[in-house]
């Protein structure tokens, strides 16, 4: 039950209808009417996890619950949160709560650097994170983005040498990006797409909305 498999083996599955596979593990985000409601929902995910031994990572607020099957520890997803997700989602189907796949998302910061051994300890210790892969940090309370060094040999002049990832559910990337581009982005570059598509806003800024499709192993 904990073997490897692929975002798109995640979605091939039954029963997770409400679940979108972003960077970092796949996540549902479920409306409540109440903080009381949400915190109910809570409890029953807790119950769940500790029954299958599986544990995600649980975010709270005042409307909304939001579940991410987190890799920290199995670095990819697995079989078990295929059966996590089908729980959860029969649980929230018992409690007639409503999935938002459009408020699924994970953000990292990229960094360009051709030296990354010298800055990566500088961001480590001033963000306060920890290693997570290789040019890779994370929070440890995994609440702030992911921060990933890009080694390049050598820095373009005029070009940003730091941008931001944000990974979305694939079938809602295209409907972000045109959004993006609705309110004043230019297209930068779609060759890879649909593994990213790269924006840039007025002043040159970048930002890659990115998804699990078309990179090589879905």
């Amino acid at each position: 039950m904990r073997d490897p498999i692929t975002a798109k083996q995640f979605h091939d599955a039954d029963g997770i209808d409400d679940w979108r596979v972003v960077s970092g593990g796949a996540s549902a985000v479920y409306r409540v009417s109440s903080f009381s409601e949400g915190v109910g929902f809570a409890v029953l995910i807790a119950s769940i996890a500790d029954e299958l031994d599986h544990h995600p990572d649980v975010d709270l607020r005042a409307r909304s619950v939001t579940i991410r099957t987190s890799t920290h520890s199995a670095k990819s997803l697995t079989e078990m949160d295929v059966a996590l997700a089908q729980r959860i989602q029969l649980a929230a189907r018992d409690l007639e709560l409503v999935a938002d796949p459009s408020a699924v998302q994970t953000i990292m910061i990229a960094i360009d650097t051709v030296t990354p051994d010298a800055v990566m300890p500088f961001w480590k210790a001033a963000l306060g994170y920890t290693s997570r892969r290789v040019n890779e940090f994370v929070d440890p309370k995994r609440r702030g983005p992911l921060v990933w060094f890009n080694g390049i040999e050598s820095f373009t002049p005029g070009r940003n040498r730091l941008h931001v990832d944000v990974s979305v559910p694939h079938d809602l990337a295209e409907a972000r990006v045109a959004a993006a581009l609705e309110a004043g982005g230019r297209l930068l570059g779609d060759t890879y797409a649909p593994a990213w598509w790269s924006l840039i806003d007025a002043e040159g800024n970048v930002v890659d909305i990115a998804t699990w499709r078309g990179r090589g192993d879905d």
